[in-house]
């Protein structure tokens, strides 16, 4: 669908190559994607690729998450500074480690060692910290390009979207500003968006309402740091019936065991503060999934276009 000068746009969906929180396993009914076209190639990628499948405990998934976070530096931590990097104890890396397959962290430290780039090029060494930085979010847009190969978790992320009414779309702290702008566009095209970016001891009666009123999914926008309230108030959405879809970081976030559907977008850490480009872009990828699940969807631009167009809204 074509979109107005203030709409971002496009397709995707979650299978079972993205594990959930309670299993690190794919459940029963969701598609394994077809993983052999697009083979990933950057070091989160390749993290990712090896946690899929495995069963892990939730501090097992606490060391995995830190570890993509900082998959560069990652073949080169030993087991003690990757333990601080996670909180958690230097045993429950290596217990981490068995889990995954190896005889213990030395041996998954080698693995990694092997699988990544071992040389920079003259122009990346040449970079300053802020080069570096746009570099590393480069590196995580093409990671997402990756996983969109496959759309079909965020085409079916759209499908239930598009069939809430209302749309109740939650984004705390650092991922308000996710959440605003995905609740701004979607407004445009669907009936009822229920914004909640802010936290309190309201939330959960907007939540309450949303049901009431009909609602059947919540989305969420998830980035470090993850307040312990967005958890908790997924799984209060979750007992009230709202089936949730989250934007995070990592497959392996903390919101992910209170996830039915979580797509991943990995967040620039270069920087004092973390970068969100591509869990935005993901965002409007999504925007664009939705709209081709909402029948009235351009109708409903062509509309606001010419009310703007009436009112002079915007400066040509």
């Amino acid at each position: 669908m074509s979109a107005d000068t203030e709409t971002g746009a496009v397709d995707t969906e979650r299978g079972a190559g993205v594990p959930d929180g309670n299993a690190g396993v794919p459940d029963g009914n969701a598609e394994v994607p077809d993983r052999s076209a697009a083979v990933p190639d950057s070091p989160a990628a390749r993290l990712q690729a090896l946690f899929e499948g495995h069963r892990l405990t939730p501090t097992q998934r606490r060391i995995a998450h830190s570890m993509v976070r900082r998959a560069a530096d990652v073949p080169f931590l030993s087991s003690v500074e990757l333990a601080e990097v996670a909180g958690v104890s230097q045993p429950s890396v290596t217990r981490f480690a068995v889990a995954l397959g190896f005889d213990g962290y030395p041996a998954l430290r080698k693995h990694l060692r092997e699988v990544a780039p071992t040389e920079q090029t003259a122009a990346a060494a040449s970079y300053n910290e802020y080069q570096q930085a746009v570099e590393a979010e480069i590196e995580n847009l093409r990671h997402l390009a990756e996983v969109l190969a496959d759309p079909r978790p965020v085409q079916k992320a759209g499908r239930l979207l598009a069939a809430s009414r209302p749309l109740p779309v939650l984004g705390l702290r650092a991922a308000a500003s996710q959440a605003y702008g995905f609740a701004y566009f979607a407004a445009k095209v669907h009936p009822d968006v229920r914004l909640l970016d802010e936290g309190g001891t309201m939330i959960h009666d907007r939540i309450d309402a949303a049901v009431r009123a009909g609602a059947s999914t919540l989305l969420c926008f998830a980035l470090p740091r993850h307040p312990r309230e967005v958890v908790d108030t997924l799984a209060y959405a979750k007992q009230a019936g709202l089936t949730v879809v989250s934007v995070a970081d990592s497959a392996f976030a903390p919101v992910a065991k209170v996830s039915d559907l979580l797509l991943p977008a990995a967040v620039g850490t270069g920087l004092a503060f973390d970068t969100a480009c591509a869990p935005m872009l993901l965002g409007r990828v999504l925007l664009e999934a939705m709209c081709d699940d909402l029948p009235d969807a351009q109708a409903r631009l062509e509309e606001f276009d010419a009310r703007a167009a009436a009112r002079g809204l915007f400066v040509e």
